[in-house]
Formats: C-alpha cells, sequence, structure tokens
C-alpha cells in the first residue's frame, strides 16, 4: 500500500468512526468461511455493518476522529474486526446469538455514543441497554395506557349507559385522589411579624386661644325720667 494510499484509507476509516454513534470492536479469528459468512449474513438482519480492518490504519483513524476513543486504542491488538449500527445494543446481540454455536466473535470494547466499555465481560450489559428508539416506545405506551384501560373497562361494560357512566366517574375520581397525592399540604405562613399601629402622635386637646368672653354692656342703666309722674304733680297742684 501507498503512502498515498494509505492516507486515503485512514480518512475513509475516520469517516466512518464520525458518521456512527456505536461502535464494536471485536475479535472473530478462528472463524472459518462458512462461519464468517453466517456471521456476516446475521448481522446483515440485524442492520449491523462488519468490517475488518488493520490495527495501524483503524488506530491512526481512531487519532484524527473528534471523537474520544479513551483505552479502546490499547485493544488494537491481533484480529479485529469493526461492528457498526444505529441501535447501540444490536451488535451485542448478534454476538451473544452467534456465540450460541460457536466461541467467537470476543468483544474487545465498544463506544455507545460517548460512553466506552472495555472487555468481553461487557457484552451481557451491552446486550440489555435500550435503544432510543425502545424508550421513546415505552414512553408511547405508558402515555397510551390509561386510554386502553377506559376502553377495555368500556367494553366490559356491555355498552351499557349506567356502565360507562361509572366507568368514566371512576376514572375521573382516580384522576382526582391522583393529584391530591401529590400535592403537599402547604400552610401559609406569614413572614411578616404582627405589627400594632401604635399612634405616635400625642393626643391633642383643643385648647381655645381666646379668652373667654363676656358681654358687659358698656352703656349705664338709664332711669327713665316718667314726663308723666310730672304731670300728675302739676295736675296734683292745680287743684
Amino acid at each position: 500500500m501507498t503512502r498515498e494510499e494509505k492516507s486515503k484509507a485512514i480518512t475513509e476509516i475516520t469517516d466512518v468512526l464520525s458518521q456512527n454513534g456505536n461502535i464494536y470492536l471485536t475479535d472473530i479469528s478462528g472463524l472459518n468461511s462458512i462461519e464468517t459468512s453466517n456471521l456476516r449474513r446475521l448481522c446483515f438482519k440485524s442492520g449491523v455493518k462488519l468490517e475488518v480492518m488493520k490495527n495501524t490504519l483503524l488506530g491512526q483513524a481512531m487519532k484524527a476522529s473528534d471523537k474520544d476513543f479513551g483505552d479502546l486504542l490499547e485493544t488494537l491488538k491481533g484480529n479485529t474486526s469493526v461492528m457498526l449500527s444505529d441501535v447501540g445494543n444490536a451488535p451485542a446481540k448478534v454476538i451473544k446469538d452467534f456465540r450460541k454455536k460457536s466461541e467467537r466473535p470476543i468483544l474487545k470494547g465498544a463506544i455507545i455514543e460517548s460512553d466506552i466499555y472495555l472487555g468481553d465481560e461487557q457484552l451481557e450489559l451491552l446486550s440489555s441497554i435500550k435503544s432510543k428508539e425502545e424508550i421513546i416506545g415505552e414512553i408511547v405506551l405508558l402515555l397510551q395506557s390509561p386510554v386502553r384501560n377506559v376502553i377495555s373497562a368500556l367494553k366490559s361494560s356491555s355498552n351499557k349507559l349506567s356502565g360507562i357512566i361509572q366507568t368514566l366517574s371512576n376514572r375521573e375520581e382516580k384522576s382526582i385522589d391522583k393529584e391530591a397525592s401529590n400535592e403537599a399540604p402547604t400552610e401559609e405562613v406569614s413572614n411578616e411579624a404582627p405589627t400594632e399601629e401604635a399612634s405616635t402622635e400625642a393626643p391633642t386637646e383643643e385648647v381655645s386661644n381666646e379668652a373667654p368672653t363676656e358681654e358687659a354692656s358698656n352703656e349705664a342703666p338709664t332711669e327713665e325720667a316718667s314726663n308723666e309722674d310730672d304731670s300728675e304733680e302739676t295736675n296734683k297742684k292745680e287743684n
């Protein structure tokens, strides 16, 4: 292999590693041509791509990749075959299934998204990892389960009006009880200290600045000199 061919191969492997989030490194040495064909057939049915790569080229591609392969570089010894899949646990299931009749493949290590697994003892754990599709499917089933329960209950009520009403009523009561149980009782505690309105204003008495006034009559008492008396005295003298 020329230097240009080697550089081109490294670039191609680097692109493959960058485009796949689930990468398994395995050892399939010891398998004959028929067993290798059967393994490839099983991988194809499971959506797994199997490629045999040279350790030197794969190692340089891993170093050139934007991913951190960590200690997986230490596993590049002897025979190395790479399994690629969109589903994280698919290669692990293929290995477990194939090893029912053979001792190979042996798992060297794997990287699932950004998590690294080293050693064949990780095979059981990897096979039990749920894919994104499986997790989404479980969430959908969980969200749909109350609807299915209602439909089943309605069918068991023989579509009678009373049965339907009772079923819906029970479902509403369960929903209310569930919401009530989830809400912790809260007591509103006033953080404000009790305030007493103390009047800072001194009591005021209205003091009249005006001195009491007595109505003193400035008019001197007048004696009415009766003209009538004078006239009476005059009349007496004349008589």
